[in-house]
């Protein structure tokens, strides 16, 4: 008797792809995660910015995530799952660093923060190598001072608290400001479910 073929599983160089501004990106397959840009003939590896990124997760639907999800590792795939916005920067900061999902999986919001490195510390450029590194020097506080956040116990529980680990971008630099002063701190701190809507109406009256 014939067997029937058994079907085969896509080649493991499944890719996510989307243009920007005409110029068409891509992120190659895990665990070899690049973002390149295609110029002239051929891809070039770049350090992706805020804007690309953005694009890219507007334009790349359910079923390409499906698929690329498919070959990413249970508990990296599950993580980044979490994201909506986010899910990009998720993926390239756990390519780059996998020991940054034991701390990020605890307070998933600060990828968000990280998302945004470039403009939240006055760089031209994203450097998502730079991210791997500052964790593996000094683990999760060392991320938080390099982001310009009080590096304590006290900013890990209001990360924590936030029930959307993707805050709107047009929150972090309040919320920021918010953290560093000790009385808008403690309220943020005791607000055990702090929806975005919440985030939002502190940031307009306790950092006026």
């Amino acid at each position: 008797m014939n067997k029937k073929p058994r079907k085969r599983r896509p080649s493991a160089a499944v890719e996510l792809h989307w243009s920007h501004l005409g110029v068409a990106y891509r992120v190659t397959a895990w665990p070899d995660v690049y973002v390149q840009r295609f110029e002239g003939d051929g891809w070039e590896s770049i350090e992706a910015g805020e804007e690309e990124l953005a694009s890219g997760i507007v334009e790349m639907d359910t079923t390409m995530w499906q698929l690329y999800l498919g070959f990413v590792p249970p508990a990296e795939r599950e993580f980044v799952e979490r994201f909506q916005y986010g899910r990009l920067a998720a993926l390239l900061m756990l390519a780059r660093g996998p020991a940054l999902l034991a701390d990020l999986e605890g307070v998933p919001a600060l990828v968000t923060f990280l998302a945004a490195h470039a403009s939240l510390r006055g760089m031209d450029h994203s450097h998502w190598d730079e991210v791997a590194a500052v964790h593996a020097r000094g683990g999760v506080y060392a991320l938080l001072e390099w982001l310009g956040l009080p590096a304590r116990r006290e900013t890990l529980l209001v990360l924590q608290n936030l029930t959307d680990p993707d805050v709107p971008r047009s929150l972090l630099e309040p919320l920021r400001r918010m953290l560093l002063r000790p009385m808008e701190l403690f309220v943020l701190q005791h607000t055990p479910e702090l929806t975005d809507r919440r985030l939002s109406q502190y940031c307009r009256t306790l950092a006026a």
